[in-house]
């Protein structure tokens, strides 16, 4: 079942380094260089592996651009698997200390 509009601003609210475009969650990250970039890109690979859930990946040297949907439905669904890569501490995985998607630790782009 897809969220509202409404449900997915209040998600959001948690979430400062996300937006939302259309039906995606949006959050663009900036590195010193391009192999820091690319190192996250690997990181967030194998993040999505355990999850099940493959965002769509954009590169261009030392910004990533992230975008998570729920591609069966065209949307965001509840629950979203997508919530998993913002850093929802019941759908870590034991002793991960969270994902490479969480809100710290990385540069937003202006």
């Amino acid at each position: 079942m897809k969220l509202t509009d409404n449900e997915i601003r209040l998600r959001l609210a948690a979430h400062p380094a996300w937006s939302l475009e259309g039906d995606k969650l949006r959050r663009s990250v900036k590195f010193k260089t391009f192999i820091e970039a690319f190192g996250f890109i690997s990181q967030v690979a194998l993040w999505a592996e355990k999850l099940n859930h493959h965002p769509e990946l954009y590169n261009s040297y030392n910004r990533v651009v992230i975008d998570l949907t729920t591609h069966d439905t065209g949307g965001l669904t509840h629950p979203s698997s997508a919530e998993r890569h913002l850093g929802s501490r019941s759908t870590r995985p034991a002793g991960s200390g969270g994902g490479p998607l969480d809100d710290q630790d990385h540069r937003d782009c202006p």
